[in-house]
């Protein structure tokens, strides 16, 4: 903010304090967070002010400074407890159990000693009241009744032992600092020479409160609020709950009132409520708002953007900028959101797989880190060689040896093997943060790194003073607990262009421009999600905060925040989603109902289609033309089947030749299992050509399918065979041995019934032209799967994954012969047709007739099933003209120019190019 509004509290705090008479550096000035004092900093400057400034401490440091110990918490407190907990003598577990619950216990022990006066109370009445429970449990097998009694009992006589260790180091959690200035507050009170002036409070503990009002009466202190008449004098009015029982002190009398109760809430108001379908989708109303803003203020210095959730910065920030010139961010990154971030928790998921003893790594658990860890060049091309191999191999679990080699030249291929130790692994982690800032990587990235090699030293040098047994599952909790609150900070003017902030860092600050994101209820007020292992009842009956005191802290926060705002636009997301419930905070609901304010409501919809759904076309270009001409001298059966289901489609992969990305295949696909069949017969049967076979010749190979089939996925599919070792694919390979066998067994059934059969040729190459018109002709290919002659009949097989359908077709007299197969469910009668074309056009084929028929592998037993044209089986050169009519029509469409290829529309599927 370039300038501060003259009404707001911190001006009123500068002008006391210069009209006081005292010396500016006699003042200590106490504030809720660090944050104001650079406020307060600026306006002493716009007063002119020429001096030595007061001091400006946040009531933590305070106390902390008057306990004279040293504060403890994060990992050093969670593992000197450990060791406190181990030799207390209760019933052991591991460090890894051990932090499942401590921390949120650590929190209840903090709130005790905070907000009682004797914390040794609660826990004997937990331990009492769980004892109790236990008793009369007796009679039954309560296993959860007895787990809480344990966990009390074990907390009884840990935590005592805790606390007197840590005061026997000079340490202490904000509890116990809390407790020991308790004992010694009057002491304190009596021998300072500094004057206090307490700024902007609102819930105290009791120790804050004893050391306030002793401060008062000493006659060493002020203390000023940021009260507001709307909801101090409102006894309903959660906001100001606090305030009112704090404006009760006695300390506050007609010659030294309570201050300040201004009444600014009711004053005029544009407030703008935005209903928005989504988290993310929040931050896009952000543009046009402030664009609104930006015509009465450029720089938007009076305007702060404040959110309910962090997890939605870096989106907000990527909406405003390119609307914002100026901006301070108070709020820190998340660093759990970032890459890095994201490679270290994959990382330690890919070693807890490996704890498991897994003889191979799997694909999903490996490329995840390959693609977001920092990498040289050489680590690069590694990877490039390494993503291309796994997907022409499908290899979905790489061997230990695969992985060796393909990987083993990566520059932090150690910390992707299991280590020997949790140290060892730490170590290796130290040392590739420090390679990996060596790189040429971004800022964000080297502050990331940077911080987990910080915690990560941090956590090895904790380790090395004591001799636990760490397993990689509890360097990983250790570490995930020390990230997960970690922000990375920007640098910024806090005085100036549009602010970005959190709810806390608001306190005490005014801004004529709100806009508040994520206004819903569970993030403001947070409601009954507190994370504790004391009832209700019990927070109640010893004066410690429960969720409605939170709830009350929240609204004076939010009522605070907008009661000298001007313009106040508030967000949400009112999508029904997981955890949240598309509720707005009740807090706009009381607004609303309570207030004098009108509020307008918006809903903002999110459209989802497309305003035009225009069909995708492409003409038929000069280059187009060219590539036509190449096409019709060698047209297959498959190109017209594709034209008939989406032209576009036929243009992209037939005429320019694109193909679809190569992706890894989790599960076989329909395609690849049949190539997997087709593979495998081609290889059997091509043993078996140009002579009269007999049952006895296929008896032998038909029990030798497993080897063929094998050689097949190593040879022809390219896979390894442990692809097919489980779950679905060994049931698929089970299913294409059945297949096989069923096929072989027909065979063996007709030989053995009296037939005979000669197999002629294995993927025999079919050729044939056509006279499209009196001046052109076009050049038919294929490959016929099996043709044979059976009982002196020629027939030609094409094996099928799907059944056999619409393969025959009569000439009725109603139907346009000419288009009547223009529809793609004909396509395996057009690929029929040109395959008895091509035959019967084979200069070394001398019968005038032949069965084209498809064997289906739904249904391998029942046997082919064969092309019939006005119920005839038997093609010759006379009926098989029936079918080429049409398949002459659709190929004059195709090369009709002015025939554009335009996308078909279907209900079933949609179209990626």
């Amino acid at each position: 903010m370039s300038e501060i509004q003259e009404h707001s509290f911190l001006t009123k705090i500068v002008e006391h304090i210069l009209t006081s008479g005292k010396p500016l550096q006699h003042y200590t000035i106490v504030l809720p967070g660090k944050r104001p004092a650079v406020f307060i900093k600026r306006i002493l400057s716009h007063k002119n002010y020429r001096g030595i400034l007061p001091k400006f401490i946040t009531i933590d440091e305070l106390i902390t400074e008057i306990s004279a110990l040293q504060s403890i918490s994060g990992i050093p407190l969670w593992l000197l407890s450990y060791k406190v907990y181990q030799d207390s003598g209760v019933q052991q577990e591991s460090l890894q159990n051990f932090l499942k619950w401590y921390p949120t216990l650590l929190k209840d022990w903090d709130d005790i000693l905070k907000f009682t006066e004797d914390g040794d109370k609660v826990l004997d009445f937990m331990h009492s009241d769980e004892r109790i429970k236990n008793w009369g449990e007796t009679l039954g097998e309560d296993q959860l009744r007895k787990k809480h009694y344990t966990f009390w009992k074990k907390a009884n006589t840990f935590l005592p032992a805790l606390k007197q260790s840590l005061l026997k180091e000079g340490l202490g959690t904000s509890g116990i600092i809390h407790e020991k200035v308790k004992k010694e507050v009057n002491l304190f009170i009596e021998k300072t020479e500094d004057f206090f002036l307490f700024c902007g409070f609102n819930a105290f503990t009791l120790l804050e409160k004893k050391l306030i009002k002793g401060l008062l009466q000493a006659g060493k202190a002020d203390c000023f609020f940021q009260a507001d008449r709307y909801y101090f004098d409102d006894t309903k009015q959660e906001a100001g709950k606090f305030l009112r029982e704090n404006s009760k002190w006695k300390e506050f009398n007609d010659q030294h009132p309570f201050s300040w109760i201004d009444q600014h809430f009711e004053e005029e108001k544009n407030i703008e409520v935005y209903e928005v379908s989504g988290n993310i989708a929040q931050t896009k109303v952000l543009p046009q708002v402030l664009k609104n803003l930006q015509q009465d203020n450029k720089e938007l210095s009076h305007t702060a953007i404040v959110l309910m959730d962090e997890n939605i910065l870096p989106p907000t920030l990527a909406s405003i900028k390119s609307t914002v010139k100026s901006l301070n961010i108070t709020m820190g990154f998340p660093l759990k959101n970032l890459s890095f971030s994201i490679a270290m928790k994959k990382l330690f998921y890919l070693q807890k797989q490996l704890m498991k003893s897994r003889s191979s790594y799997y694909h999903a658990d490996l490329t995840p880190i390959l693609e977001e860890m920092p990498a040289n060049d050489e680590d690069l091309e590694i990877i490039r060689v390494f993503i291309k191999k796994i997907k022409e191999k499908n290899m979905v679990y790489i061997s230990s040896e695969d992985f060796k080699n393909l990987l083993g030249g990566l520059s932090y291929f150690n910390l992707l093997c299991k280590p020997n130790s949790a140290i060892e692994y730490l170590e290796a982690l130290i040392n590739f943060c420090k390679n990996s800032k060596l790189q040429k990587i971004s800022d964000i990235d080297f502050e990331n790194i940077s911080s987990f090699e910080s915690a990560f030293v941090s956590l090895r040098n904790q380790l090395l003073q004591y001799n636990f047994l760490i397993e990689i599952e509890t360097l990983e909790v250790l570490i995930h607990q020390m990230v997960s609150s970690e922000t990375i900070d920007f640098e910024g003017e806090p005085l100036s262009g549009l602010q970005v902030m959190g709810l806390l860092e608001t306190r005490l600050l005014n801004f004529e421009n709100i806009i508040l994101l994520s206004v819903n209820e569970g993030k403001i007020p947070l409601g009954r999600s507190q994370n504790t292992y004391l009832p209700f009842d019990v927070r109640r009956k010893f004066g410690l905060n429960t969720y409605l005191e939170n709830d009350s802290i929240y609204a004076y926060h939010f009522y605070r925040l907008i009661q000298e705002a001007k313009n106040v636009h508030i967000v949400y997301n009112g999508l029904s989603s997981g955890l949240n419930t598309g509720e707005r905070s009740r807090f706009v609901t009381q607004i609303e109902m309570e207030s004098s304010h009108t509020i307008h409501n918006h809903v903002v919809e999110s459209v989802s289609q497309p305003i035009e759904d225009q069909p995708i076309e492409f003409s038929k270009s000069d280059f187009v033309k060219a590539k036509l001409a190449e096409w019709k001298n060698r047209i297959s059966p498959s190109h017209l089947t594709s034209y008939l289901y989406n032209p576009v489609n036929f243009y992209l992969q037939k005429i320019l030749g694109l193909t679809d990305q190569e992706e890894l295949e989790e599960e076989v696909t329909s395609r690849n299992y049949g190539n997997l069949v087709h593979y495998t017969l081609e290889k059997i049967y091509s043993q078996l050509l140009n002579k009269k076979l007999e049952a006895r010749d296929i008896i032998p190979l038909k029990a030798k399918i497993e080897d063929y089939l094998n050689e097949v996925i190593v040879q022809k599919m390219n896979n390894s065979l442990s692809y097919y070792d489980k779950g679905m694919n060994y049931i698929h390979k089970t299913i294409a041995k059945k297949t096989i066998e069923n096929i072989l067994q027909y065979d063996i059934d007709a030989l053995e019934a009296g037939s005979n059969l000669e197999i002629l040729a294995i993927e025999k190459q079919l050729k044939g032209d056509f006279q499209l018109s009196k001046d052109e002709k076009v050049s038919f290919y294929g490959y016929a799967d099996r043709i044979d002659r059976m009982d002196g009949v020629l027939r030609i097989l094409d094996y099928k994954t799907s059944d056999i359908k619409y393969i025959s077709m009569k000439n009725d007299g109603k139907s346009d012969i000419n288009t009547v197969l223009n529809d793609e469910k004909y396509k395996q009668l057009i690929q029929l047709a040109i395959y008895s074309y091509c035959i019967l056009q084979d200069p070394e084929i001398k019968d005038g007739e032949v069965q084209c028929g498809i064997w289906s592998f739904k249904k391998p037993s029942n046997g082919p099933g064969f092309l019939s044209i006005d119920g005839c089986e038997f093609i010759d050169t006379q009926n098989i003209q029936l079918p080429m009519l049409s398949i002459r029509t659709i190929i004059k469409e195709i090369l009709n120019p002015d025939i554009d290829f335009i996308e078909k529309k279907r209900k079933d599927s949609f179209f990626n190019i």
